[in-house]
């Protein structure tokens, strides 16, 4: 695992931990920890919170046709999302 990745995995699990408020279970996440249909923290609005957070975080924009409910199946799909977010620039 390279150190931009273990950043922005430790990032996607922050954000994870706050807007969802997951009390610490974030913690125990690995990137193949299933997210959509299996957290029931993580309804529609919650998608919004996080799409939120993660532009605050990151600093770039995600336009509406650029996601879908894959990027948050799991763990590591998030992570992928956010890395290739900011290969773009």
């Amino acid at each position: 695992m390279t150190q931009a990745h273990a950043t922005a995995m430790q990032a996607v699990l922050e954000i994870l931990e706050t807007e969802l408020a997951l009390n610490g279970r974030a913690a125990g996440f690995t990137a193949d920890t299933p997210l959509l249909g299996a957290l029931p923290e993580l309804d529609s609005m919650a998608v919004i919170g996080l799409i939120n957070a993660m532009q605050e975080r990151f600093g770039f924009y995600i336009e509406d046709d650029e996601i879908d409910g894959s990027a948050f199946a799991t763990v590591g799909a998030m992570v992928g999302f956010v890395e290739n977010k900011l290969a773009q620039g």
